[in-house]
């Protein structure tokens, strides 16, 4: 049995988490001064955003140098106090590790800019066409086309992403051993885990056509010798130990490819990212529109995603937040009318699947977005991107700024709330993002002493190490065609669990299939009141419910 089936990972943001030194930016002494919290929550495994040396264009995701922290996140001696720590309280980290492109800063970047052949092997570099329009017509997933000038070269280099993020060219052998070099020197110092940043992408072919849709996401994305390189790191670092727990963000990903990432034959990941379910209240697919979500397209992406996994022995990292994600209570819950139960619905709705359930910081005390009101509240480049564009297609500012407070992926960078006073006693001095205003009501000092939220997060964690039939089971949805429910059913060597949730305000009478009445069931786990299985069950606003079946 794989131990990261048990497990629940606590992800970081190490910018907002808790700043110990009073410039405003969270760092790694912070959080080793919340390890006792986080200890005492019951999470196994401490995912940590990039710390590395940067020049901050992507938060951190545009890395100059690997192997060194970045000065305001604190030093080599802090992070190696942090792998002590952690140890003494069985806590576990897992670094964040950007391996598809390098920041133009990088070292290696600027050695090929200065002209030297080897590095410069390191990127994607290509002629423009004879018409001298870019090598491919491809898009960044920022915006704009993914080439731009190298030097006075008269090449490009490629960058799926920020023009600051030069990709790598994972075709060359010495770029893979540079990487690998990267990874194992973290493996040394105590690092247990790895989440690779939009792994399914570092496959490009030879030959770089044009897209005949003008974006070229499919020529790039989870091509098969991508799958081949991502085993080859496997077997070249984390895969010589038993203990190391992996997870790829798989962008724009198919189940197939989902299951060849993490089936624990192709020895290439533990697990993967997806992130169709969190697109479900994009308007037409565009992400910078305000509607409500589409309840029965999520419901059916889930099951989809958890039965053709299970089928394929893949394995799912579950989640509903994360840095990039407005928070899903304000998202697809109701915080004004129904805060706890809402919390705990999403709690709960994920953390019984079949997966690894990831939590990202606050959630646990039920943190909402902050409903900034003005423009100049928000840091991310992105989120401002997003404003000028809007602007240019005439929408009048009001209409832009609801979109942005339902979208900005700075709703879930605002500081940790963790206490009632100034600052939410995240710093001392002055935060680098404005705080959610609701931090006298919601902060983990008020959770723990008057709150459920963060107690109900702790059984749910003790639930999946307790009970096979969470962290190992099979699963089913059930009543998939209901308009407000979502159902499903584990089971294991005869023990069975039904879970029902419901995503709506009101109350909503179910009637509960004959296959579970003829046997004796107990009340779980849930945010209502204990009750027996009945035919008619009736779920309160935001109710979620979980009765246990032992086996004959």
């Amino acid at each position: 049995m794989s131990t990261f089936h048990e497990k629940v990972v606590y992800q970081i943001y190490p910018k907002s988490f808790k700043d110990s030194n009073g410039d405003g930016v969270g760092d790694l002494k912070g959080i080793i001064e919340k390890i006792p919290y986080l200890a005492e929550l019951g999470v196994d495994v401490l995912w940590i955003n990039p710390f590395f040396i940067s020049p901050q264009k992507d938060n951190g995701y545009d890395i100059a140098n690997y192997v060194e922290i970045d000065p305001l996140f604190g030093t080599m001696e802090d992070f190696e106090e942090l792998i002590v720590v952690t140890k003494e309280y069985k806590l576990e980290v897992m670094l964040d590790m950007v391996l598809n492109h390098t920041s133009i800063e990088h070292e290696w970047f600027q050695k090929a800019l200065k002209g030297e052949k080897k590095y410069q092997d390191y990127y994607i570099l290509r002629e423009p066409k004879s018409d001298g329009s870019h090598p491919t017509n491809w898009v960044s997933k920022f915006g704009g086309p993914a080439w731009a000038p190298f030097a006075n070269t008269g090449k490009e280099y490629l960058h799926l992403y920020d023009v600051s993020q030069a990709d790598l060219d994972w075709r060359n052998p010495e770029v893979r051993e540079e990487v690998f070099n990267v990874v194992n020197f973290w493996l040394e110092k105590g690092v247990k885990g790895f989440r690779f940043d939009v792994i399914n992408v570092i496959g490009k072919d030879e030959e770089l056509l044009d897209a005949e849709d003008n974006i070229g996401k499919s020529l790039y994305t989870d091509r098969p010798i991508a799958h081949e390189f991502i085993h080859e790191m496997n077997q070249k670092t984390f895969g010589r130990y038993s203990d190391i727990m992996t997870v790829g963000e798989m962008s724009s990903t198919t189940i197939e490819n989902g299951i060849a990432y993490s089936n624990p034959d192709k020895q290439e990941l533990s697990m993967v990212f997806s992130f169709h379910h969190l697109k479900v209240d994009y308007l037409d697919g565009e992400k910078w529109s305000k509607t409500s979500f589409d309840f029965i397209k999520l419901k059916e992406l889930l099951n989809d995603w958890q039965e053709g996994m299970s089928y394929g022995n893949g394995w799912n990292a579950l989640f509903w937040n994360n840095h990039d994600q407005p928070r899903v209570i304000s998202r697809f819950g109701d915080p004004v009318n129904h805060f706890e139960a809402s919390a705990k619905l999403f709690a709960q709705s994920i953390h019984l699947l079949r997966g690894t359930p990831y939590i990202y910081q606050g959630e646990e005390i039920g943190m909402t977005d902050p409903e900034f009101q003005e423009m100049t509240d928000y840091v991310d480049i992105e989120t401002h991107n997003a404003y000028k564009e809007l602007k240019a297609k005439n929408l009048p500012h009001e209409e832009i700024m609801e979109i942005i407070k339902s979208k900005s992926r700075d709703n879930s960078r605002t500081p940790m709330q963790w206490t009632n006073e100034e600052n939410a006693g995240f710093t001392s001095g002055e935060p680098w993002i404005k705080l959610a205003d609701n931090y006298h009501q919601i902060n983990v000092e008020k959770e723990q002493v008057e709150g459920s939220i963060f107690e109900f997060y702790k059984k749910l964690i003790q639930l999946r190490k307790e009970m096979p039939v969470i962290s190992e089971g099979s699963y089913r949805g059930i009543m998939m065609d209901h308009p407000s429910v979502y159902g499903y059913v584990r089971e294991y060597e005869g023990e069975q669990l039904l879970v029902l949730n419901h995503f709506y305000a009101g109350s909503v009478t179910l009637e509960i299939p004959e296959e579970f009445l003829t046997k004796a069931s107990r009340y779980l786990i849930g945010n209502g009141k204990e009750r027996s299985l009945t035919t008619n069950l009736e779920l309160g606003p935001y109710e979620t419910i979980a009765f246990y079946f032992e086996a004959k």
